[in-house]
């Protein structure tokens, strides 16, 4: 069975699209930590993040901090803070959360949840 990610890839599910290529895919977490709180997905549907082939993973990384850098020019925060968990969801992805202190990555915190027209304003600011 595919992965809530792996859907999300085919169009079977919609998402707030920060960036796309051909191997990767960002986009705002619908349950964020915070405003602007980003997951980046291999398009390869991979379990865990170092079962990832090497050269796939340090592509995704360079596509993560290009990401990350969108977000720090568009929401205010000391840093783009990088977490990846696993736990969640059974495919590879790296959270990219603007942090103004380390609780801002706090995964046991809850999660804020925002309309669409916040969520949309939230990936405009982003995307430019």
């Amino acid at each position: 069975m595919s992965s809530i990610f792996t859907r999300i890839i085919k169009g079977e599910l919609p998402c707030y699209k920060i960036a796309e290529n051909d191997k990767f895919l960002a986009f705002l977490d619908v349950n964020p930590l915070v405003k602007g709180h980003t997951l980046v997905i291999p398009k390869q549907e991979i379990d865990y993040i170092f079962d990832v082939e090497d050269s796939l993973l340090s592509e995704m990384m360079i596509f993560s901090k290009q990401v990350a850098l969108k977000i720090e020019k568009a929401i205010p925060c000391k840093r783009i803070g990088v977490a990846v968990i696993g736990l969640e969801v059974a495919h590879a992805h790296i959270h990219l959360v603007p942090m103004q202190s380390a609780n801002d990555v706090n995964f046991t915190q809850p999660k804020l949840s925002f309309s669409k027209k916040e969520m949309e304003e939230v990936l405009n600011k982003i995307i430019g």
